[in-house]
């Protein structure tokens, strides 16, 4: 089968689209054939190598996979051939594409238990754009976060998957959104997306701006998984009794925390680590019901893997890039 993989960890002149042997189901197990697949920053994670973690090369990558059940294994009986899908990424306790194969192919092998059926009146490329972007956003903001009507939600990184995936879910929960983004272009899709306020970090202090924005009282919660180069002021633009909201930490994991400012403003400090079945389920139901559209920037044949790697690791990407075989 047609693939794109990761020969060695490195630049993006490591990734090649070649052959690869087609995966055959064990029992419980069933061949989907992908028809998109999302990407996300942990696939250039992946490509580049992270640290502790040893994977075969070649590698494909590839975690946000939709498509058609084309074969079957023994004791499967939860779905059939031709039945349309959305996988869940997390697979005992592992990641679809960053632990094992992933979606980055003409077929992928998963757990039968993983599949999620895919109503018609959901495209395959929406579907592909929800689980680790949507699903890691619903997580923070809603499970964790419990973001509450007319709360204010400063978004940091706010035009990429997860950003975009924040935004819509805020609003739809009845926050007040302050959108930050790196340029006046994404900041605009941004307001038409719905944010309430925007700014662009690239020109402006974004924490000196919410302090303003907000009144000058510091707001209600802050999400932030750019970690080491935005931390220290996130800190600072968050209200007494506020809560800062974390996923990732794509600039550096080693991030300053100025403790007075934690104990004084009786300020709560949220991870949030992926998504659950449930979360995945809610999106379909929301993008069925059209409340929730996912934002696509752009969708790429699986021969563009290095273009598609490009425009995310220079952030030329407003929402995600989907990959098709």
């Amino acid at each position: 089968m047609k693939a794109a993989l990761i020969v060695q960890h490195g630049d993006r002149s490591n990734l090649q689209v070649g052959e690869y042997p087609k995966p055959e189901p064990a029992s419980g197990e069933v061949i989907i054939s992908v028809k998109a697949c999302g990407l996300n920053h942990l696939d250039i994670f992946v490509r580049r190598g992270i640290p502790g973690r040893h994977l075969e090369l070649p590698h494909i990558s590839g975690g946000d996979v939709s498509g058609v059940i084309a074969e079957v294994g023994a004791d499967v009986t939860n779905v059939k051939v031709g039945d349309r899908v959305l996988i869940d990424p997390l697979v005992h306790g592992q990641a679809l594409g960053e632990d094992f194969t992933g979606g980055l192919a003409e077929y992928v092998k998963v757990p039968a238990v993983n599949c999620i059926p895919l109503p018609e009146d959901v495209s395959f490329e929406e579907a592909a754009a929800l689980p680790i972007a949507y699903g890691t956003a619903w997580r923070m903001l809603i499970t964790r976060g419990q973001i509450k009507l007319n709360e204010t939600v400063l978004i940091l990184g706010a035009s990429g998957g997860v950003g975009t995936a924040a935004v819509q879910i805020a609003k739809l929960a009845g926050a007040t959104v302050i959108a930050a983004a790196g340029s006046d272009e994404k900041l605009e899709k941004l307001k038409q997306l719905g944010a309430d306020y925007v700014i662009n970090y690239n020109k402006e202090d974004f924490s000196k701006e919410a302090w303003r924005i907000s009144g000058k009282k510091g707001v209600d919660v802050v999400v932030d998984y750019t970690g080491k180069d935005t931390w220290p002021k996130s800190i600072l633009a968050t209200k007494k009794g506020g809560r800062v909201l974390t996923c990732g930490a794509t600039t550096g994991f080693e991030a300053a925390t100025d403790l007075r400012y934690v104990w004084v403003r009786e300020l709560a400090l949220l991870g949030s680590n992926g998504w659950e079945r449930s979360d995945l389920e809610q999106l379909l139901s929301l993008v069925r019901s059209k409340k929730l559209i996912p934002v696509i920037d752009r969708i790429l044949p699986l021969e563009e893997i290095r273009e598609a790697h490009r425009v995310i690791e220079e952030r030329e990407i407003f929402g995600k890039v989907i990959v098709t075989p």
